[in-house]
């Protein structure tokens, strides 16, 4: 049986960002589908005890900047660690991507993705700006008309809150989150593990 990730992501996230290469290698690597769901956390963190940024203690804030500068200096991955346009509003981009999923495939919807995650952690742009994020759909080598006036389209909001009640269902409480059977493994440092799964088969 092939093997197949399932990649529960914010596309707020720069822990996701700070992943994003890593899955994507390790996926063709091993030969391994690789779906990705950009779901609601603020619906999940909701729904598994977890808080948003905002809520958490000045300790716990003060800890994911420092955190974010270490794995910047690690990975070599040059993000700003507050960017100006964190948090954007995700619908519009989550929108695009599900829709891009959904009627073109899951390689051009991770490509989306993770061109996103780009031009908010390294770039500083707005995604959920209509001419920025038209601009990030053609970088994809995707119509960008094509794909905003699909991702305009109420049904995939709606399709993102079924995924988002899907991943709390399977246990899933944080991004990045990849599922690989009954397996989660969450959070972009726990790649050395998925990797170790997708090895066994």
């Amino acid at each position: 049986m092939a093997l197949h990730i399932d990649y529960y992501a914010s596309l707020n996230s720069p822990w996701t960002h700070l992943g994003a290469a890593r899955i994507e290698a390790l996926a063709a690597q091993h030969g391994a589908g690789l779906r990705i769901f950009p779901v609601d956390f603020g619906t999940i963190f909701a729904g598994s005890g977890g808080l948003p940024l905002p809520k958490r203690s000045p300790q716990r804030q003060a800890y994911r900047l420092q955190e974010l500068a270490r794995w910047r200096e690690a990975l070599g991955i040059p993000i700003a660690i507050q960017p100006k346009h964190f948090p954007h509003n995700e619908l519009p981009t989550a929108a695009c991507v599900i829709a891009v999923r959904e009627t073109i495939g899951d390689a051009p919807a991770i490509r989306l993705a993770h061109r996103v995650l780009k031009a908010l952690w390294e770039e500083e742009k707005d995604p959920a700006d209509p001419a920025t994020l038209a601009a990030l759909i053609r970088d994809c080598g995707l119509d960008a008309e094509k794909v905003m006036a699909l991702g305009a389209e109420p049904r995939w909001p709606e399709r993102r809150m079924a995924d988002t009640q899907a991943a709390l269902a399977r246990g899933v409480f944080g991004a990045p989150s990849y599922v690989i059977g009954d397996d989660i493994f969450w959070g972009q440092d726990r790649l050395d593990f998925v990797a170790r799964r997708l090895a066994r088969g």
